[in-house]
């Protein structure tokens, strides 16, 4: 008997489709004599022995946002926690006494004896992993009850402290226990092993908790919270290994497809696994069997379980969130549900005259899988159909397909390569319904117009595909379907391919401009011994500037050249060639926008960090102390820093940009850095302004490059400077310090460590061809512009100017001249911790910026009463107090599309 997985005689895996007919009939003969051999061909994978279910996790997820609301209402709503446990306390007070006494010896003896009594059922049953499961979750739990009872003790606030303890009965100088160590494990352990899936040990169970919840608060030994809190922590806990260990797998093998087609009447003899699926839809589609019978022709045969059922889950959900009802469908359906949908619609498309594989038996294997039995339909997929083999013909059948579907208001939903089958006559059939839906409003007819203009358009043009859409469906209806001709409405492959295929384009453009470059730069001149390069007067100096303008121009020619239009574009321009006055305006289908929620995500993390902050401050000294006059003048300092970073960003576009919106994403920026590592987030949001602007992509990428290079190298040659500057304060010769020569030293090691290792070596060519590659033909269209690059780098220097006069200004709004230190010394701090911060993973570089300046401030002679104010000053001026404009500033220009 063969089992599933690696068996020898699998060599071969899944039969040829063209070749089923045949082999069935061998079959049928060869095997006539042992009918009920399971039997089950082809390289099927063993099946995992445990699997890690979506809906644990959410359980999981779900139990942790529990506990922290829960927490959150011990911790801010203190008079309604008191409140309600005098309340509850006054209730419970007037129950018999006699009454509590039996609800307490009865739920000591039960929550001992019910999960001991169910183990044995188990164990009897050989079930013992799921026994092991819940001993595990059991012993976290109490972990995790231990950690919590300390974390309540010592660290909490006394809020949750007073809403998880009260004075012991029998001590009053003790306290209650905040989680009960006991009850949470036995919890962790029911749910772990699956009592609560049983309907009488799911009665037994709740009895025993709700009589140990009633006797602990009669007599006094908890509060209302506590115990809500370790019924969380229990279940959470549960769900929280089950999902790490993994749950029993409990989908069907092969031999229990066998016995279930039995059991609806068929005689099978052998049954194959096909070739999984693409499972970029969501994983959703079952797996399926070419099986064969003793008398009659073959089957093909989809099983879906839970588990296969339950992948892409999280996509699905996202889906729903982020689209519209209308363009969605159940994140996820009951097997039932499945069951029925994928019948209702088998029969309603065969219903509308379209070909669609004939559904003829239905059954469930198990309770946690379900089969759909269709007559076998042999043929090929779309997909797998060589180019010439897709003819006008077959275009216009699968065409007439659709249209059967959409005269009974029927919509597929999936309309991808491999659901279009063609079967060995060339008669395209339909599969694949599952996802689909019937009584559809005219959107989704809409989509799967627009879906399947895109799935044929990648295998034969957009000319062809739009021809053969007209000549079936009309003008009208094809015409329709340009608002839905937009990435979100279309399948998650297809979308993938696009992506694909968009940067092929971008590295083919990118090519064309570097090739276009190479061809028109002129050769270095040098002098007849080629010796040292030749000193050029004004004529040369114009022939030159020709020369780069000649440039500039192929590059321009060669980009328009290799410029290429994506299929959803052409596909458009086909159609208004019929219809010009189509409507061409997307439609609007997302709920709400990845961009809206990144914004709202991003507000709510910048809002905490600007808290956290804010709450460590002592305004009392820091008002108190200050010298405003000072204060002021860092205020001004802090301002201006954005009109200098504009000045350093505009430099280098050569593009007409307005000068105040630039300013305006400045200050946005101060909101961006807050929620993302400084070195990123200012990058994103200038590149993605500029594109906003009218700048090209690959442009502004360079634009950007290009000032983030000139930026890393002033800011590097003021450092060595100030450096040096500063170790010469205090000697009468102008030798640097021990510091500076040590640095240098340090960064020629580096140097020679990355250049001798070859690894390295490579990585960072790599890294800096790459940038070099678009940013030298950037430069060349600034160089040809003095005034901006005047403008870019005169900016990157005040930008930094008024980085240190305002560090300066804060440390002078606190000391005095005996305490002062020079500027050249500020600035070196400045630099350091500057370079620091955008390399600190953490958003704006909070925490290594701070400790920087402070320590570099104390290293340079400053006492530390003055730097750390000094240093907390700064950090509120060029980071915390810019947040709320800067996320005005986000919004605004969201809401304007420049962002």
């Amino acid at each position: 008997m063969k089992q599933q997985g690696a068996h020898p005689g699998d060599t071969e895996g899944t039969p040829d489709a063209s070749s089923r007919p045949d082999t069935a009939k061998e079959a049928g003969g060869a095997h006539r004599d042992v009918a009920h051999i399971d039997e089950v061909e082809g390289d099927e994978p063993l099946l995992p022995a445990r699997v890690h279910r979506p809906s644990d996790l959410m359980r999981l997820v779900g139990g942790v946002l529990a506990v922290v609301v829960l927490l959150a209402i011990a911790a801010f709503a203190h008079g309604t926690t008191s409140g309600l446990e005098q309340d509850i306390n006054k209730g419970t007070g007037q129950a018999p006494d006699l009454l509590i006494k039996i609800a307490g010896l009865a739920s000591s003896i039960a929550i001992l004896l019910v999960p001991v009594a169910f183990a044995i059922e188990r164990l009897i049953k050989r079930d013992g992993l799921r026994i092991a499961d819940g001993v595990l979750a059991a012993v976290l739990a109490h972990g995790v009850t231990l950690a919590t009872d300390l974390w309540v003790a010592r660290a909490a606030p006394d809020s949750i402290q007073d809403a998880l303890t009260q004075p012991s009965p029998g001590d009053i100088h003790a306290l209650t226990d905040p989680v009960h160590g006991y009850l949470a494990p036995v919890i962790a352990y029911m749910t772990a092993v699956g009592m609560s899936r049983r309907p009488r040990w799911r009665a037994v169970l709740w009895v025993v908790l709700l009589l140990d919840a009633f006797s602990m608060l009669v007599t006094g030994y908890t509060t209302p919270f506590s115990i809500i809190l370790t019924v969380l922590i229990g279940w959470t806990v549960a769900y929280g290994t089950l999902y790490a260990v993994g749950s029993p797998n409990v989908r069907p093998t092969g031999r229990t497809l066998m016995a279930g087609l039995r059991t609806v009447g068929f005689r099978p003899v052998t049954a194959s696994r096909e070739e999984a699926a693409d499972a970029a839809e969501g994983g959703d589609r079952g797996r399926r069997y070419f099986v064969t019978l003793e008398d009659g022709p073959p089957l093909d045969v989809t099983v879906v379980d839970r588990e296969q059922q339950a992948q892409g889950f999280f996509y699905r959900a996202w889906r729903n969130l982020a689209l519209r009802g209308f363009a969605t469908r159940r994140s996820l359906q009951s097997l039932r549900q499945a069951l029925e949908q994928e019948a209702l619609l088998a029969y309603a498309a065969i219903a509308a005259g379209a070909n669609a594989p004939k559904l003829i038996a239905t059954s469930e294997l198990g309770p946690d899988a379900v089969m759909l039995v269709y007559e076998h339909t042999g043929g090929r997929t779309l997909d797998s159909l060589d180019d010439e083999e897709i003819t006008d013909e077959l275009l216009r059948d699968t065409w007439h397909q659709v249209k059967a579907l959409q005269s009974r208001r029927i919509a597929h939903r999936r309309l991808v390569g491999d659901a279009i089958l063609v079967d060995h006559s060339g008669t395209v059939i339909l599969t694949d319904l599952r996802g689909g839906e019937i009584a559809a409003g005219d959107l989704l007819l809409r989509m799967d117009v627009a879906q399947l203009l895109v799935t044929l358009g990648l295998r034969v043009g957009a000319e062809r595909t739009v021809a053969s859409a007209l000549s079936v469906l009309g003008p009208d209806a094809v015409a329709d379907c340009l608002p839905m001709l937009q990435p979100i409405a279309l399948s998650r492959s297809t979308r993938a391919t696009l992506r694909r295929l968009a940067r092929e384009r971008a590295e083919r453009e990118r090519e064309a401009v570097l090739e276009a470059s190479r061809q028109s730069r002129p050769a270095p001149a040098d002098d007849a011994d080629g010796s040292r390069p030749v000193v050029l007067d004004k004529a040369d100096k114009k022939a030159v500037r020709a020369e780069q303008r000649a440039e500039k121009r192929a590059i321009d020619e060669a980009l328009e050249e290799a410029r290429e239009e994506d299929l959803l574009s052409q596909i458009r321009q086909e159609v208004l060639r019929i219809r010009p006055q189509a409507p061409v305006e997307p439609a609007r289908l997302e709920r709400v926008r990845p961009r809206t929620l990144i914004s709202l995500i991003a507000g709510a993390i910048g809002a905490y960090f600007l808290l956290t902050q804010l709450t460590h401050i002592e305004f009392g000294p820091l008002i108190s102390n200050a010298e405003w006059g000072w204060v002021a003048a860092a205020v001004l300092f802090s301002a201006l820093s954005y009109v200098a970073a504009a000045m350093a960003l505009l430099g280098f576009v050569p593009e007409r940009v307005p000068f105040l919106r630039t300013v305006a994403a400045q200050v946005a920026g101060s909101f961006v850095k807050i929620v993302a590592p400084a070195a990123v987030g200012g990058v994103a949001l200038n590149t993605r302004f500029l594109q906003r602007a009218g700048v090209r992509p690959g442009l502004a990428v360079a634009s950007v490059g290009a000032s983030q290079l000139f930026g890393l190298g002033c800011h590097i040659l003021m450092l060595l400077a100030f450096g040096y500057l500063t170790g010469t304060e205090k000697t009468p010769s102008l030798s640097p310090s021990r510091t500076v020569i040590g640095g240098l030293l340090t960064v020629a090691v580096l140097v020679l460590v990355v250049t001798s290792v070859p690894f390295l070596r490579k990585f960072v060519v790599t890294r800096v061809r790459s940038l070099f590659a678009g940013v030298v033909p950037r430069m060349l269209d600034v160089l040809q512009r003095p005034q901006k690059l005047v403008t870019g780098i005169g900016g990157m220097l005040l930008l930094t100017a008024c980085f240190v006069m305002c560090l300066d200004a804060s440390i002078r709004a606190f000391g005095d001249e005996s305490t002062s230190v020079s500027i050249a010394s500020v600035a070196v701090v400045f630099l350091a911790g500057n370079a620091l911060g955008s390399a600190a993973p953490t958003p704006g570089g909070v925490g290594a910026v701070e400790a920087t300046l402070t320590v570099g401030l104390i290293a340079v002679g400053l006492p530390k009463e003055v730097a750390a104010p000094a240093v907390l000053l700064y950090r509120l001026l060029t980071l915390w107090l810019p947040v709320l404009p800067g996320w005005l500033a986000f919004n605004h220009l969201t809401r304007k599309a420049a962002l």
